[in-house]
């Protein structure tokens, strides 16, 4: 198929990664904090971040198990952060040495990411709370899927990404943990889990046959499992990927409003 031809590395994608490393300084705390109930900051937090690049805002409290081995995140919640793929430019992944939108707004995200990620994190400091940025792709300590998920911002899908209502599985995340008082958003269960149990399209198309097609037992709990030892390096040598998000259904604008209605119905 297209989707199994060799995304070698293009121009524009060295450029494209390297905004995603630019990352600002951190501003001192405020000594002044400001004091209103957690609602409000909730919302004047999702305020600034969806004015500030977001496209979409999850909170979460902290879960250990949301960081990893060998780290210590001590703030109690966790703010993930949405930014959607431009479909007409992830679409072409995979992209040839002439033609690198798709790779190129891959890392257009991802810098997005760690401005809005950033932003977001030094308006929290301005209002006298820490808060540390923890964007794509390396998120360092922190683990942005499973927030993501509890958080409300999707379900996982069968290629180990994200599936947003939303924007289907065309979007990147970027966190950010803070100790200012929080309310937490809800999960958002709307029937992509359930699609993809006979949904085979990433998986065939996967270059480096990296995704399984059915769930796993991973660490002991039954879930969709991909194989990162094929994935990875196929990531490395191509300077990106992302094939499985741009062929997923979900991602594509004018079948997502349908497969909602459809999994709604499946679902009552």
């Amino acid at each position: 198929t297209v989707a199994r031809q060799n995304s070698r590395k293009c121009p524009g994608a060295g450029v494209a990664f390297q905004a995603a490393y630019n990352r600002p300084e951190l501003v001192p705390v405020a000594s002044t904090r400001n004091d209103a109930p957690a609602e409000e900051l909730s919302r004047e937090a999702t305020a600034f971040a969806l004015s500030h690049e977001a496209d979409d805002i999850g909170i979460a409290p902290m879960d250990p198990l949301y960081v990893f081995e060998g780290y210590t995140i001590d703030h109690p919640w966790v703010i993930v952060l949405a930014l959607a793929h431009d479909y007409e430019r992830i679409k072409e992944l995979p992209s040839d040495e002439t033609n690198g939108v798709g790779v190129c707004d891959v890392g257009d995200q991802y810098a997005r990411g760690t401005r809005a990620s950033y932003a977001l994190a030094n308006w929290i400091r301005s209002q006298g709370y820490s808060a540390t940025a923890f964007p794509g792709p390396m998120a360092d300590a922190l683990l942005l899927i499973p927030p993501a998920i509890a958080s409300g911002l999707g379900e996982l899908g069968k290629h180990g990404s994200l599936i947003s209502r939303h924007f289907g599985s065309g979007v990147r995340l970027a966190g950010v943990t803070t100790d200012m008082p929080l309310v937490a958003t809800a999960p958002d269960r709307f029937g992509a889990d359930e699609f993809c149990q006979s949904c085979q399209i990433c998986t065939r198309e996967c270059p480096p046959d990296a995704i399984a097609d059915q769930k796993q037992m991973v660490r002991g709990v039954e879930r969709w499992y991909v194989d990162f030892d094929k994935c990875i390096p196929y990531f490395a040598e191509s300077a990106t990927c992302g094939i499985c998000i741009a062929v997923c259904p979900w991602t594509r604008p004018d079948v997502r409003p349908k497969l909602l209605s459809t999994m709604a119905r499946r679902l009552e």
